[in-house]
Parts: C-alpha cells; sequence; structure tokens
C-alpha cells in the first residue's frame, strides 16, 4: 500500500524546468495538493507512521514544510511549531544560518516552542542538500528538544541532503 501510494505521489508531480534559476529542475507539488483524495491519503498515511515515533511536536520548515506540518499536527492531535526565516516570529528566538543548493539563509524558532525532552518530528517538502533541515535539527537541540525524525515529501539523492543528518532520522516518501 505505502508503495503504491508512494507512486501515485511521485505521478501526480510536474517538473518545471530552470525554476527558480537556470540549471534548477523544480518539482511542482501543487499538482499533488489540487489531488485532495491523494493528499488526504498521504496525510493520513504519514500520520500513521509518526504515531509509531511516540512524537511530541511536530515542527514545519518555512514555508511549504506548514503544508504537511499542519495537517500533520492536527491529524496526530499535537502541537504545531513554526520554524520561520529571520524576522518572522514575535517572540525571542533561537536562530541558525544555513545553506541550500542555491542560496544562504536563516531559521528562527521562539525559545518556548519546545520543552526540554520534548519529541520532535521535523517536517518539509524537500530533501535536497540538507542544508535547511541540519539548521532544524540545530533549532530543536537550543531548546532541548530530541528530533526523532526528518520527514520530507521528496529527497533529490544526488544532492546528498542525508550526508549532513543522521541518516536513521531522515523517512522520505519519493527519492528522485
Amino acid at each position: 500500500m505505502v508503495a503504491e501510494l508512494t507512486n501515485r505521489i511521485r505521478e501526480s508531480l510536474r517538473t518545471v524546468p530552470d525554476f527558480p534559476k537556470e540549471g534548477i529542475l523544480f518539482y511542482d507539488i501543487t499538482t499533488l495538493l489540487a489531488d485532495g483524495p491523494l493528499f488526504s491519503e498521504l496525510i493520513d498515511t504519514w500520520a500513521k507512521h509518526l504515531e509509531d515515533l511516540k512524537v511530541d511536536r511536530i515542527a514545519g520548515l518555512e514555508s511549504r514544510g506548514f503544508i504537511f506540518g499542519c495537517p500533520l499536527a492536527t491529524a496526530l492531535k499535537k502541537p504545531f511549531i513554526p520554524i520561520r526565516k529571520p524576522g518572522k516570529l514575535p517572540y525571542k528566538v533561537n536562530s541558525v544560518t544555513f545553506d541550500t543548493e542555491y542560496s544562504s539563509d536563516g531559521f528562527e524558532i521562539h525559545k518556548d516552542a519546545i520543552s526540554s525532552g520534548d519529541r520532535v518530528a521535523i517536517i518539509d517538502d524537500l530533501l535536497a542538500t540538507g542544508g535547511t533541515a541540519a539548521a532544524a535539527i540545530k533549532l530543536i537541540e537550543l531548546c532541548k528538544g530530541e528530533v526523532v525524525q526528518v520527514g520530507c515529501l521528496l529527497e533529490l539523492t544526488e544532492l546528498n541532503g542525508r550526508d549532513k543528518l543522521p541518516r536513521e532520522l531522515v523517512h522520505s516518501w519519493v527519492e528522485i
């Protein structure tokens, strides 16, 4: 059933060459989001997977990690924690910087978003170079939380993002 779901997800995606810049092949998830039954099945299956990890909180990475993280947190009846770009959160924050395959950036999290020992699943749409996921792990650890999974919809295996992360934490639905 999971293999069939993975195939259907892969088939639902649209590729856009040279976006956001020349030489990048962009995987457009809006076609998956437009398929309500498929998106719902993905969230239900992903939530069941996370239940086994006994997560306390779901952290979503700005911005497309919010698309998957919020419904997962809702399905699990767990708090959702937004990990945002700098300057977007109104309270005291922990901050880190990171590099992606085509830029440098930063992330912030409210200092009080996680309690010591909380088991946190980090959710994003894409694992490419691993820079954003590694930064998110640092943020969770700064808050004294424990990362139990880095979950993503797509993994671009040729960019070796897993190599920057504890490999046992990474879960991707579709490897490309």
